[in-house]
């Protein structure tokens, strides 16, 4: 179902209507079909054990060679056109893979890339997710974690230094929930200069792929939640990883064979149709989550709004200038009266809904200490700042007029 690429250089938003896709392939339709098939028909038998040779890595493609699809769980059209097309979306990218969740992918990344006994270093914050899959599944299994806390720039290069048998180094950045900032560029650098030469992973969420490129800061895989800003309608799940070396991605291919977790047709063809609009509707969504913000800064029920145009560390500023266009949706408040007035703040509010996720149309707030993060131990919630009176608040495209007088009326029942 792949089209041969074009000679000429077209930029990405270009490529992401038109690479990866041939017309002629799918009856003349303009854009790709669903493609609804477990099991697919071999052109000869020679052409079934050469597919079969590529997908147990027996044999490497060769230059221009294209191979017989097999089985859906292996690969499908709709996920071969979506990994096509949203390369050109992560300037530094060469492939991707589509997984059926963002936790899948992840999940998929540590079992590929860190077998037992290995170390890995991640920063924290990060999604209560992630966070469960460290301490309940991988510690368990003889996978060790050591975490960093976000933004502490001297203390991470130092721990990659550090750490032998150095799988992975993780960062979220920005954290979630509280928007530190971590330099991608410094941690690449150390982790270019240990001895197990460890993977350097950014999970980029929250201002990925339109406001943040971590493969061009020396990362070598991006993942996403593509439930979130790729998808951004809060109707579906996914997941992808881009990675500025194609081997990769074709290991992580195999190890998603086994686990059975590629993102299927009809999700695939939902996320391939709306990659076209996720910088349109996430320059609305950050240009109306800055002016809340700066807006709501000085508030006198707030105590402080994590937010990356209100920075104060010197530390910040410079990650956030060096490595990010524009500040992003999210934003979060700590308010004057604990859990209680964050209780009340999210009982009010009439436009933005108290839900969990982030990145779509519509506006979503939470309360992570209970919900996102509540799988946090107390301890590590006070360490790292995911504290009872943080509300954390995803902006959607609605007018900004409308959410402020919402925060406002909202704020003045607290």
């Amino acid at each position: 179902m792949k089209s041969k690429k074009p000679t000429y250089f077209v930029r990405p938003r270009t490529a992401v209507l038109t690479r990866g896709f041939d017309p002629r392939l799918s009856v003349g339709s303009a854009r790709p079909a669903v493609f609804r098939s477990s099991t697919y028909v071999f052109s000869s038998p020679e052409a079934a054990e050469r597919s079969f040779n590529i997908a147990l890595g027996k044999s490497q493609l060769e230059p221009g060679e294209s191979t017989d699809l097999i089985y859906a769980r292996l690969s499908h059209p709709n996920a071969e056109i979506l990994e096509d097309q949203v390369v050109p979306l992560e300037p530094g990218a060469k492939a991707a893979a589509v997984f059926n969740s963002g936790m899948a992918a992840i999940s998929t990344l540590f079992f590929t890339l860190c077998p037992a006994g290995c170390n890995f270093v991640y920063t924290m914050p990060l999604y209560g997710g992630t966070y469960h899959l460290i301490h309940q599944l991988l510690q368990p299994l003889g996978v060790h974690g050591i975490p960093v806390l976000a933004g502490d720039t001297e203390g991470l290069k130092r721990t990659i230094r550090s750490t032998p048998n150095l799988r992975m180094v993780l960062i979220e950045t920005p954290a979630n929930p509280i928007l530190t900032m971590t330099d991608i560029g410094a941690a690449a650098a150390a982790a270019k200069q240990h001895p197990d030469s460890p993977f350097v992973v950014v999970d980029n969420t929250f201002l990925g792929p339109s406001f943040q490129h971590p493969l061009t800061h020396g990362a070598d895989m991006v993942v996403y939640s593509a439930t979130k800003y790729l998808s951004g309608f809060s109707d579906m799940l996914g997941g992808i990883i881009l990675a500025r070396d194609g081997d990769l991605i074709e290991h992580l291919r195999g190890m998603r064979a086994i686990l059975g977790n590629i993102l299927q047709p009809d999700e695939c063809w939902m996320l391939d149709g709306r990659l076209p609009t996720v910088s349109l509707r996430m320059n609305r969504q950050s240009k109306n989550a800055q002016r809340i913000a700066e807006t709501l800064a000085e508030h006198k029920k707030i105590e402080r709004i994590h937010y990356p145009t209100l920075f104060e560390d010197p530390e910040q500023i410079r990650i956030r200038d060096a490595q990010c266009e524009f500040p992003g949706a999210i934003f979060s408040i700590q308010l004057k009266g604990g859990k209680k007035a964050a209780y009340d703040l999210l009982r009010n509010l009439q436009i933005a809904r108290n839900a969990v996720s982030l990145g779509g149309v519509e506006s979503l707030v939470c309360h992570p200490a209970t919900t996102t993060h509540s799988e946090m131990s107390d301890d590590d919630k006070r360490q790292f700042g995911v504290r009872d009176d943080l509300v954390r608040f995803s902006v959607g495209i609605e007018d900004w007029r409308d959410l402020l007088h919402d925060f406002h009326q909202a704020l003045d029942a607290v």
